[in-house]
């Protein structure tokens, strides 16, 4: 099978397909995501946070901020969980989403663990990482707030940040405040989003 032009083996797609269906599975209890996006879940979710892990596809240690329903982060655990390493930080303070992930987790095998406290608090839990990601969490300026404790003076660490039609103007406002390098990645879900790819994080002087 393919998902965004590239090739997915049958393990892996077994995979998600046992998360959709615990998804699903959950939804009927608590909110996960929003109720008008679950009829083409598998374009609108999966393949859109498959995106993030196309973009780096090797060993690394993630932190995914706000988790919520597992996008991307649950994604990535189960794509690593093909490489057999690597690891996913779940940082998700919502002790409802917090369980289900922890329940997606275990019936994947994916590569994680999920850590149920605010953002805020989570560099003091997870030291260091590689690679950071969020999906659908706050604006850009916001989002570096929240990832400069593991990104600042670490120009080999990035940022994947999915981003919608006004991403030009979140950047140009967080480049009021922080000085970092920048890659644009076409969305191949969605035609008018991005995945800003986020390195060399710096405090504007």
């Amino acid at each position: 099978m393919e998902l965004n032009g590239k090739r997915v083996s049958r393990e892996t797609v077994e995979r998600l397909e046992r998360f959709e269906a615990l998804f699903h599975k959950w939804a009927k209890a608590i909110n996960l995501v929003a109720p008008s996006t679950k009829a083409d879940f598998w374009q609108r979710h999966i393949a859109d946070s498959a995106q993030i892990f196309q973009l780096h596809p090797r060993p690394a240690i993630w932190v995914d901020l706000g988790s919520g329903g597992g996008f991307p982060g649950i994604i990535t655990a189960i794509f690593l969980a093909e490489l057999g390493d690597g690891w996913v930080h779940l940082v998700e303070s919502n002790q409802k989403k917090a369980s289900f992930l922890r329940t997606a987790l275990l019936e994947t095998g994916g590569r994680g663990s999920v850590h149920p406290v605010r953002i805020e608090d989570a560099p003091r839990l997870i030291e260091r990482c590689d690679v950071l990601s969020a999906r659908a969490l706050a604006e850009l300026p916001l989002l570096l707030d929240y990832t400069a404790p593991w990104m600042l003076d670490r120009a080999e660490v990035k940022a994947f940040l999915h981003k919608g039609r006004d991403y030009a103007a979140e950047v140009e406002k967080a480049r009021g405040r922080w000085v970092f390098d920048l890659v644009q990645h076409s969305s191949a879900v969605e035609s008018d989003s991005v995945i800003l790819e986020v390195s060399r994080l710096q405090h504007k002087v």
